[in-house]
Formats: C-alpha cells, sequence, structure tokens
C-alpha cells in the first residue's frame, strides 16, 4: 500500500551506503522517483535528479573524488572563505573535510521535515583547521528532498568561540545545461556585480537577462530572493530561492580556463554553469554565541511557466 505525503516516513527514503573511497554517501528519494546522492565528503550534494532519472548537476568526468581533494561538481560548501579572498585555501576547508551524520539535530521550523526525506551533517573544525582559522564552530547542514522534487540545503553556523568572528559563504552550484550559449540568467539585470576578471571592480549590469559568450566570473550583489537559469535547448528553467544569501556568485570558465584545469574537461564548459547563492561582499560576523542561517532551495519547471510566475 502507498503512502500519502502526510505519513511518509522520511527515513524509508534513506539510504546510506559507501563511495569506492569509503567515504560515506546517503541517499534521498522521494515517491514520485526524484533523488539526491549527499557525500560525507565535504557535506557536498553529488547528484540531484528529477522524477525522470535525468541528472540536473553538473559533475565533471575528471572529477577527483577523493579526500582532501575537493570535487568538481555538484553543490560544494564554501566555508569559511569563498574563492581566494582570505587568507585560506581557495574556497575554504569545510568541502574538504569528512563531515558527520549529525544524530541530534538542532530545531528546525516545523515544516521543515514534512512529507521529505532529508539527512542532518555536521562540521566541527579539527586542531588543524583551528591552527589556520583559531575559530570554534558548529556547522550543522541538512539537505532536504521534498515530494515535488525540489531540493533544499539549509547551513547554520553557530560561534562557540570566545569572540567573534566573520566568515563569507556560499553553494557553490554547478547546474547541468545543454549549451551555456543556449543558457540565460534572468533576476539579475541592473544590479551591481564585481568582476574578477577586471580586478574585482565593481560594474552595473547592463543587459536584459545574462546570457554567455565568453568566460564569466562575477560577483552580484544585493540581489533578489528568487533567480531563474533558463535552459532553452531543454526548455527547463532552474529556480533559486534563497534566504540569508544576498550576493550570487556567477560563473564559467570558458574555453581557455577549463584547459588548464586538470580536473575539468575541456569542452565541458558547454555543459555547466555555476549560479551560487552567497554571502561575500559583506562577510558575516557572529558574536559568541550567535548563529547564522543560510537557506538555499532549487526547483525544476518547463520554460514556459517561468517569467510571468516567478515575481522575478
Amino acid at each position: 500500500m502507498g503512502h500519502s505525503a502526510a505519513d511518509w516516513d522520511y527515513r524509508a527514503a534513506i539510504e546510506i551506503t559507501k563511495d569506492w573511497n569509503g567515504v560515506e554517501q546517503v541517499l534521498l528519494q522521494n515517491q514520485q522517483g526524484a533523488s539526491a546522492r549527499v557525500s560525507l565528503h565535504g557535506g557536498q550534494v553529488t547528484s540531484w535528479r528529477n522524477k525522470h532519472g535525468e541528472e540536473l548537476l553538473f559533475t565533471s568526468s575528471k572529477a577527483i573524488f577523493k579526500p582532501p581533494k575537493a570535487m568538481r561538481g555538484g553543490i560544494p560548501i564554501c566555508f569559511p572563505q569563498f574563492g581566494n579572498c582570505g587568507s585560506l585555501e581557495q574556497h575554504g576547508f569545510a568541502r574538504n573535510k569528512v563531515w558527520a551524520i549529525d544524530d541530534n539535530p538542532q530545531l528546525h521550523p516545523p515544516n521543515d521535515s514534512h512529507g521529505k526525506s532529508f539527512i542532518d551533517l555536521l562540521l566541527k573544525p579539527s586542531e588543524d583547521d583551528l591552527k589556520c582559522w583559531p575559530h570554534s564552530f558548529e556547522f550543522r547542514l541538512r539537505v532536504s528532498l521534498a515530494t515535488s522534487g525540489d531540493l533544499t540545503l539549509t547551513s547554520r553556523v553557530r560561534n562557540v568561540n570566545g569572540k567573534p568572528f566573520s566568515f563569507s559563504f556560499a553553494y557553490h552550484t554547478y547546474f547541468l545545461v545543454s549549451d551555456i550559449s543556449e543558457v540565460r540568467i534572468e533576476g539579475l539585470e541592473t544590479l551591481d556585480y564585481l568582476d574578477n576578471l577586471c580586478e574585482r571592480k565593481r560594474f552595473t549590469e547592463q543587459g536584459d537577462a545574462i546570457t554567455f559568450e565568453s568566460e564569466v566570473s562575477r560577483l552580484y550583489l544585493s540581489s533578489p530572493n528568487v533567480i531563474a537559469v533558463l535552459d532553452h535547448e531543454k526548455k527547463r528553467t532552474y529556480v533559486i530561492r534563497k534566504e540569508g544569501l544576498p550576493d550570487v556568485s556567477v560563473w564559467n570558465p570558458w574555453e581557455k580556463k577549463s584547459k588548464s584545469m586538470v580536473d575539468f574537461g575541456d569542452e565541458e564548459y558547454k555543459q555547466m554553469l555555476c549560479v551560487d547563492g552567497a554571502a561575500i561582499e559583506k562577510p558575516v560576523t557572529l558574536k559568541p554565541g550567535e548563529e547564522w542561517t543560510g537557506r538555499l532551495q532549487l526547483s525544476v519547471v518547463p520554460s514556459s511557466f517561468c517569467s510571468e510566475h516567478l515575481d522575478l
């Protein structure tokens, strides 16, 4: 007998296995056949499939899956630093660490688990982490898959240190697209952005939508909480909803940069686009005992559904 969404047992929809490096990974599934896979290496979502089994996230064919190397694709967690804007390694250390399953997750809103399969993960600093970034924290991550197939990541960072600390953050989301030349982003027009290809100089977006014909590495500031990535060839749209994440990083390496990356195929830039919900320009500062929450919700809808329904 089938279960209604109301009595859907999220535990029955979770499978814990190990990858070929022996790192545990969690498979989330819903009743309709959608799925998401989360590796404890980095707390990283490595797969998100719709109810037809179609993969929605890009992973490079040359990706390295072995810790401590971060995997090229999926949704890496960039914390406590994004990019090279600080003294730490590129994008911080959270994406390179093995996370624990949180057996005692703290309270989430009552509707945050209804009808969903989800997993709660926990990261605390190691002694080595504290040597390079001397701040004690608890990072709780919930990854949930709704009955609709929506994927939601909720990060909560708590300062358990005796003094304030600051960090930057991003969900470095690699979307799988049919052809980067046929993709556009709506919702970032007229915004100011910092261009990483021009020494982080500030510009104002002039286009009606963002399209791609060369390398792009930009940080859009004070962005709306709903953004759409339209894939014309597949006639589908990724809808990004976010809370606590004022910035959006947009990246595609294009041809020349792709050839310089050992864990990225020379032509793979055509099938990927990174659009990240982020908090980068103004780092988050937490006083002792304070907690920050950043939430990302990803949906897929037919492109014909898009602009008139999304309040972009």
